[in-house]
């Protein structure tokens, strides 16, 4: 009989159950998170698991990489779709996870996750410490000016260089806001200086990359968006239409219908929070600020007459995944009158 196993993955431990076809609890173990641990133990188990489930986490794709590489059959898996598979329990715990996970896995009851590649983890990464020092800038300009505030000294309007300089004449005199803004402004330098470091990187990186440079013909994208949109598509073969796109980074509408029930609500803003901020950023940028005229303005335009212009950036949000995924996918230039290049030229 085809034996399931469920892995629930904490920093030091994994709490690991096999069960059978009919459910039978066969075996519990808990070992250490680490690669060779888990593979070991499932070696030594020596009869080969139909499947292996892994809820997806921070550990999960370092985990789930080392043991498919040596071809155990493992499956990452949403975790809103786990969370809400175990609301019935009533307690809850590592061995009970398990428990839970190999029973979807027996059922066959889950959603499968992909894997993002090395490359796009990496670039993932450059992007969240980029914006976490880009944030504790702002964090530390905000308090130096709550501070200040507090004597009755306002900063004002400033632009980044001319801040340091402002704040440096309004304490001039005063020794005790003197030592703490020298302090304040030495680590707000150290993360200007780190900031400006790894956007360099980033941007470099931008240049290289052909993908990038293909969805940056689109107007309104720009580098960032570019790369970051990029990185969490990775694999564009794995969607099996565009259209999907957008309903997988949360662009589109909720439903809810049951009898004479139907509901339809705003968008479900599941998936990944920084892809839709960067896509509604650029569709802000072609409704607002961008002069080249194209197909996609058009009809975002169209949109913001009938429904306002709030509605509009979202709907052209959700159109420019649909769009950048054919670009990724086609390799093809984006196009202003909206046909692919090589029949508009």
């Amino acid at each position: 009989m085809e034996q399931y196993a469920g892995l629930d993955v904490s920093l030091e431990s994994t709490s690991i159950c096999i069960v059978d076809g009919s459910g039978r609890v066969l075996r519990e173990a808990k070992v250490l998170s680490e690669p060779e641990a888990l593979i070991a133990w499932f070696c030594e188990h020596g009869t080969p698991m139909a499947r292996i489930g892994l809820e997806a986490g921070p550990l999960s794709q370092w985990l789930y990489a080392a043991m498919q590489a040596v071809d155990l059959p493992v499956e990452l898996l949403e975790t809103r779709h786990v969370r809400s598979a175990f609301k019935a329990m009533t307690i809850k715990t590592d061995r009970k996870d398990a428990l839970g996970i190999a029973h979807l896995m027996r059922m066959g009851w889950f959603r499968p996750v992909h894997c993002k590649s090395l490359p796009a983890q990496e670039v993932r990464a450059l992007l969240t410490a980029r914006k976490l020092l880009q944030s504790k800038r702002i964090d530390v300009e905000m308090s130096l000016r709550g501070i200040l505030r507090g004597f009755g000294l306002k900063v004002g309007p400033t632009t980044p260089r001319s801040f340091e300089g402002r704040v440096r004449d309004l304490v001039e005199g005063h020794a005790v806001l003197t030592a703490i803004a020298n302090g304040m402004l030495s680590a707000r330098a150290a993360l200007v200086t780190e900031f400006k470091a790894i956007e360099s990187r980033l941007l470099a990186q931008s240049r290289r990359n052909r993908q990038v440079r293909t969805l940056m013909s689109t107007p309104g994208v720009g580098a960032f968006t570019a790369l970051t949109f990029a990185a969490a598509i990775d694999d564009p073969g794995r969607f099996n239409s565009s259209r999907m796109v957008g309903a997988h980074f949360g662009l589109t509408p909720k439903k809810h219908q049951s009898g004479e029930t139907d509901i339809t609500g705003r968008i479900s803003k599941v998936g990944d929070h920084g892809v839709r901020v960067a896509l509604y950023e650029a569709a802000n940028i072609i409704l607002t600020r961008s002069a080249k005229s194209s197909a996609l303005k058009s009809w975002a335009l169209a949109v913001a007459k009938r429904a306002g212009m709030k509605k509009a950036k979202v709907a052209l949000a959700r159109k420019l995944a649909v769009v950048l995924h054919q670009l990724l996918k086609t390799g093809q230039q984006f196009s202003l009158t909206g046909r692919p290049e090589a029949a508009a030229a």
